[in-house]
This record gives structure tokens, sequence and C-alpha cells, in this order.
């Protein structure tokens, strides 16, 4: 039996990818993958993945250069969830952070910014 076969994709056929650094444990991003990208994840080293709201499938870093070198892939006791560990090149979030969480919660009504921007975006995929 393949590890595949014991991954329980949704009904639209996709699994949360929890995007971890391999060298600090930093969660650096959650992204949706299908079968097609997890195989192209494991047979190419770089991750791909699913967007829900582009309906597209996508190489991470293939418009900013900012990859991602596979470095572990695991997946939890139910199997419904990934857990991608890598080597991170430049900024994980498409607004320029190292992480895409790079906000947190102050209070009931603010957040605050609690790492700096690595890069401006509208240089690296123009303005929006």
């Amino acid at each position: 039996m393949s590890f595949y076969d014991k991954l329980k994709f949704n009904s639209e056929g996709l699994i949360p990818a929890i995007i971890q650094d391999h060298t600090n444990g930093r969660v650096l991003m959650m992204a949706w993958m299908n079968r097609a990208s997890l195989e192209d994840t494991v047979k190419t080293g770089k991750t791909h993945f699913w967007s829900r709201s582009r309906q597209k499938y996508w190489m991470k870093g293939e418009s900013s250069g900012h990859t991602q070198n596979v470095k572990d892939i695991s997946f939890d006791c139910d199997g419904d969830t990934l857990l991608i560990q890598v080597e991170q090149k430049g900024a994980a979030c498409h607004e320029g952070y190292r992480s895409c969480f790079f906000r947190s919660v102050e209070n009931s009504s603010s957040d605050k910014v609690t790492e700096p921007r690595l890069v401006n975006p509208d240089e690296i995929y123009g303005k929006q």
C-alpha cells in the first residue's frame, strides 16, 4: 500500500499542508495540495500546491523565486493533514514576510506585525 492510500483528501480532492522551517520549527504557511501537487513535491523536492481561490496548480516560487526545498514530509495520525519541513529561500508569504503568520493578536480589536518584511511584494509580483 502506497502512503498516498493512507491519506484522506477532502471532497474536493485536497489535503491541507502545513509548511514548516526545518531548522527552527517556525510555521511558514498553510496551503492545499491535491494528489498531483503532492506527487510532484515528492518527485522534485520542491513544494507544489493547488490554489482554491485561483483554481490553479502552482509551484512555490514560480513567480517570486522564493522556493522551498523539501527536507521531510509527514502526515498526522488521521491521515488528513500534511506537515512538510522545508528549507525556505526568501519570503514564504506573498506579502513579503518570512512567514504568512506575521501578525499576532494584541487584544479584541487590534493586531501587530511581529516580524520584518523581507521584500516589497510590488517589486516581485507587480502592483496589484
